[in-house]
């Protein structure tokens, strides 16, 4: 097997262990407050692997910079038409993580795995991306996918509990969807495999993508959150330190 495919497998299926384990800990276990924090974590982990890991290995493939940003542009706007037109929110969009009590009426239980499945194998296929550019790219990428898995994840198993499903059941509906990331990183594989000029452009997609996450989805729900500052600040700055650190 090609060592840029055993990779992919490998982290995709590293993602799914990790990101449920740690959703399943976080819904069943740990207090909303600790979630919280883990999202301050996220936030900032995503913008570091962006803005100093994606981007920059972008301009290092010889893309102009301002068709990067123009690719850059295009993604944040496609995020944020995609979720207006795929996530029928409620007017109450801003609550707490695993307290969206609105979202249980608003987003019924397929919408829910439908969504996390498409999700999810897109974080595949950018994850293939990112490892057939070079292996600490694709293992910061990894990372950097789990760490805003893990919230998201344990939102939707807090939806599926409220909506009366069992543990069990959510937990092997959940490690289903997962499956999707392997399926992306090997569509991935065998599409931008043979043709590196795609390899650039998707990576900004990619880096569009934490940010968008970041910044419309993970800061505003800690924009609401009162008081807690110092902690928030505190685990913000360790994912900027982490995805500093992290090879790419």
């Amino acid at each position: 097997m090609h060592p840029a495919l055993t990779n992919i497998l490998s982290a995709s299926l590293l993602c799914a262990a990790v990101s449920t384990l740690a959703a399943v800990v976080v819904t069943f276990r740990i207090r909303t407050k600790w979630l919280t924090r883990m999202v301050s974590f996220s936030a900032g982990l995503l913008l570091t692997v962006a803005l100093l890991d994606l981007l920059p290995e972008v301009l290092e493939t010889g893309m102009h910079s301002k068709t990067m940003f123009g690719i850059l542009l295009a993604g944040l706007l496609g995020f944020f038409l995609a979720e207006k037109l795929m996530l029928a929110r409620s007017h109450h969009a801003h609550d707490k993580p695993l307290q969206d009590k609105h979202d249980s009426f608003s987003r019924p239980v397929p919408l829910i795995l439908l969504g996390g499945s498409l999700h999810i194998f897109t974080d595949g296929l950018l994850m293939a991306a990112a490892f057939l550019t070079n292996q600490a790219l694709g293992w910061s990428m990894t990372i950097a996918i789990i760490a805003h898995e893990i919230p998201r994840e344990a939102g939707d198993f807090a939806l599926l509990l409220a909506a009366g499903w069992s543990k069990t059941r959510t937990l092997v509906s959940n490690l289903a969807a997962r499956l999707s990331c392997s399926a992306g990183g090997v569509v991935g594989f065998f599409t931008l495999g043979g043709t590196q000029h795609w390899i650039a452009p998707v990576l900004t997609i990619a880096a569009a993508s934490f940010l968008y996450i970041a910044m419309a989805g993970l800061f505003p729900w800690l924009r609401n959150e009162k008081g807690d500052a110092g902690w928030h600040g505190g685990f913000m700055v360790a994912g900027v330190f982490l995805g500093f650190s992290l090879p790419g």
